[in-house]
């Protein structure tokens, strides 16, 4: 293949995913060729309802390396979908298309070495139905990688959570210093691969101001030893309170911020910059980002969603 493309799967086909995409490629120019997996009907159905026009170009999945692509069309590998209409429900229906789409991408990156991949948002209660804690997990599982880390990624300031979608009461249990070690590990690579760059890294304590008044202590007994020891190869430091440690003097001081639980570090992550973040799986052997947020599904069809993180999803992969 003598060109780079940026493969997207649509995901959940009743969100907002599409509406963003449209939106994207009428505000930015894209330099990579785009490559989505979607079903054909329903990119149509969406297109006429959203008022969207643009050609689409099927393309075989078996020949890609025999186009000659651009972006001028939308480069289309259809997976069969047969919606009522161009917004539906989120259901168990659509969940063997999601799939077939996945394990398509999966295919395609293996046989072309693609190193750019986007994935649109799922429901995680309808296709996980509780077999993964996200898609974080199920396509590390389908890739048989066992190392992977959660990085938010704002060019001002990253968050990665060591726990990623678990019930509260079970957060403590997986707290370990291994988790630790390959989480910091792995940003620490990503960041010197990617931006030539040693970050500066703040690692939280579990526990309201890093303390406890329970018999077992998490901070002292694991975060404290797991950052002792990764003090000498990395940039760190820590454990920080959660409540203070995004204040404006003490969040610029750091690239990331590392928390032990997802909303730890989520929350305030997404009240400072909102849209304006993608979220990063590393460890995979190619890049795989999606958009920071869900569905949508309140907002279905009335074009008012905000395409900023599909946009800056696109524009990472889109400089090499």
């Amino acid at each position: 293949m003598n060109y780079n493309p940026i493969l997207i799967v649509t995901g959940e086909p009743n969100s907002v995913f599409l509406e963003i995409f449209f939106k994207v490629q009428k505000k930015y120019k894209i330099i990579n060729p785009v490559i989505l997996i979607s079903s054909n009907k329903l990119l149509s159905m969406q297109m006429q309802k959203l008022k969207f026009k643009k050609k689409i170009k099927l393309l075989n999945p078996s020949k890609l390396n025999e186009y000659n692509l651009d972006n001028k069309t939308i480069n289309l590998i259809n997976v069969d979908y047969n919606p009522d209409r161009a917004f539906e429900k989120i259901s168990n229906k659509s969940n063997i298309f999601i799939e077939n789409s996945f394990n398509l991408a999966f295919k395609i990156i293996k046989k072309y070495k693609i190193s750019k991949f986007i994935n649109g948002p799922i429901s995680k209660k309808s296709f996980l139905n509780k077999k993964f804690l996200g898609i974080t997990e199920y396509i590390s599982k389908k890739f048989k990688t066992n190392k992977t880390c959660m990085l938010i990624y704002n060019k001002e300031l990253s968050v990665c959570p060591i726990t990623t979608h678990l019930p509260l009461k079970l957060v403590a249990k997986e707290i370990t210093k291994k988790a630790i070690i390959e989480k910091i590990s792995l940003i620490s690579s990503f960041y010197k691969k990617r931006f030539n760059q040693r970050p500066k890294i703040a690692i939280l304590g579990l526990n309201p101001h890093c303390e406890s008044v329970h018999h077992y202590d998490e901070d002292e007994k694991i975060i404290k030893p797991s950052i002792k020891y990764l003090s000498n190869k990395h940039n760190l430091s820590g454990p920080y309170s959660a409540d203070t440690i995004f204040l404006k003097e003490n969040r610029k001081k750091f690239d990331v911020i590392v928390g032990m639980y997802h909303d730890q570090v989520l929350t305030p992550l997404k009240t400072l910059f909102e849209y304006d973040a993608i979220n990063i799986t590393l460890g995979l052997p190619f890049i795989r980002i999606s958009p920071d947020h869900g569905p949508n599904e309140k907002m279905l069809g009335q074009n008012k969603s905000n395409p900023t993180s599909l946009l800056k999803a696109i524009q990472f992969l889109d400089k090499n």
